[in-house]
Formats: structure tokens, sequence, C-alpha cells
């Protein structure tokens, strides 16, 4: 089970009332949401092994440089070195090392490569896995890795954390007309205002879908765009050209790396905290004591 952290912690935060504090009078929302999404994940799927991936780098600088507007609306500070700022809500920021240290007291394993976001963390994990994967994201763009052949599928939160959405092929077919590689190639062609993507102006979802299932991938689409005899319309032809500097880059950006140089980790969950001591003091010191509770018990098998 693989944990887009980030993700899950901003979903915490919103879905969880800031009045939720330390008995300093911290906010502690994400920090008790998270380790309860994760208790109760535990609790129901019993994984093998469990990872929390982290973004060492929300916007890295190898993808700005292919599509300068990727994620460039949410930049709060620029930076000369290293990852520039997100912005991020106040109240959250502070409680993120807290977060990290509560994973490390139980012990579940925390992941982040310098130069590379959550996702390529996550494809690359699935990438190299011989078993089945859950990746648990509230990320739409981790679609990309549903693979039914590999058992490989996204566990969507859609409310709370009692209620998650299996996505699969059958899912994603019946729902955008696309498998998991080529929801990659939908999103690029309809674009991302989230993400700063563009996309090709004109081609929506649907027609995005639409060409896909006549034309195969993008490869296919282009070489439509190219042969005069396919049943394009001349403006779906002419605006494709015109996006051609835009399609030939977008892949890179909007795929997921599946080749991180990963660290050395021990990626089992453990059967109980690794550090009960350090639980304990977190717990006291930001009043985590019925979510550090509950984390502990789904813990043992």
């Amino acid at each position: 089970m693989l944990l887009d952290t980030a993700s899950l912690y901003y979903r915490a935060y919103f879905g969880v009332p800031d009045s939720v504090k330390a008995p300093d009078g911290t906010p502690v929302n994400a920090v008790r949401g998270l380790l309860d999404f994760i208790g109760r994940l535990v609790q129901d799927h019993r994984p093998d092994d469990l990872v929390a991936c982290m973004d060492a780098d929300w916007r890295p600088h190898w993808r700005v440089e292919l599509i300068p507007s990727y994620k460039a609306h949410r930049v709060a500070r620029e930076t000369e070195s290293g990852p520039d700022v997100e912005e991020t809500p106040d109240t959250l920021l502070p409680q993120v090392p807290i977060i990290e240290a509560a994973l490390d007291a139980f012990g579940i394993a925390r992941v982040g490569v310098a130069g590379y976001e959550a996702d390529d963390v996550i494809g690359t994990l699935t990438a190299r896995a011989t078993g089945p994967v859950d990746i648990v994201t509230g990320d739409r763009d981790l679609y990309q890795l549903v693979d039914d052949a590999r058992r490989r599928r996204v566990l969507y939160p859609l409310k709370g954390v009692g209620s998650l959405q299996v996505t699969d092929e059958a899912w994603l077919r019946e729902k955008y007309g696309v498998d998991g590689p080529g929801y990659a190639d939908l999103a690029l062609l309809r674009g991302d205002p989230s993400d700063g993507l563009p996309g090709v102006p004109g081609i929506g979802e649907k027609t995005a879908a639409k060409l896909l299932d006549a034309y195969g991938d993008l490869a296919g689409i282009l070489a439509a765009a190219d042969d005069p005899k396919s049943k394009l319309t001349p403006t779906q032809r002419k605006r494709l050209d015109e996006s051609r500097p835009y399609l030939a880059v977008a892949p890179k950006v909007v795929r997921v790396a599946a080749d991180v140089p990963l660290p050395a980790f021990e990626a089992a969950l453990p059967k109980a905290p690794a550090r009960p001591e350090m639980v304990e003091a977190l717990a006291h010191r930001w009043g985590l004591g019925g979510a550090a509770s509950r984390l502990s018990s789904a813990m043992r098998p």
C-alpha cells in the first residue's frame, strides 16, 4: 500500500475541524486525521507493506523547464536553490514535521527523493512491485497507474476515511472511456488548471476520450493529424498542429517517473510501533492519544 501522503494530510486538514488542537492550542487536525486514516486503512486492508510517499520537491525543476506554467499559480515564494515554497495554509505547515515524526515513531516507511514528487516515488515503487499494489490518493493523476493485469488499483477517498472509491480499469473505462495509461494522454490533452497544464484548446475531456478511442493514444492522434484522409475535423487538426510544441513535452511532465533512485528502506508494516516511547511522547505533547492508540491497535496482527 502506497500513500500519497501530502494529498491525504491535505484532505485530513480540510476534513477535520481546526478546533482539534494540542494542549498548547496548536491545531493538529491534519495530524489526527491522517493517523486515523492510516489506522482505518491498516485495519480494513491489512497491507503487508506500507510506504508513506513524500513530496521532496512538489514542483521539480525538470518539469518546470518543459512547461513553465506547471503549478506556477501555487508558488508562494521562489528560492534560489532547492524547491520553491508552496502556498500552504498557515495552520497546516507546522503540522507537517509532527506528521513526519509520528510516521517515524510508528515505524511506517517514509520515502521522498530530492527532485521528485511523491507521485514519482509511487510510480517507481509500483513499477518495481511483484505483488498487488493499492495506491491511496486524492489525486486523479495517479489513475494512470491502474493496471488490472498487474493488480494495480487506486483507492480514492470520497468522504472522510470510511468511503473509498476503488478505481480499476472497468471503473476508468466507464467514467472516462480509457484505461490507466490512456488516462495520462487524456489528462494532457484536456489540460488541468490545478496543475497549470494548458492542454489543447477546444479539446475537453469528452473530445479527448473520443479521439483516444478512435486513434488509440497520443501518437495515433498526432499521426491522424498528419493524415489528410483521417476523420479529424479541420478545427481539431489545426488545434493539434498548433499545440505540437506542448504535446512534445507534456507526456514527460504528466506521466509519473518509474526510475527514481530510491534510498534503502524497510517497507514492511510493523506489528507494533517501532518506537513506543516516542509515540507516547508525541501523543502527550500534541494531544494525539486517541488517534495514536487506534493506529497502534490496528497494527497488531
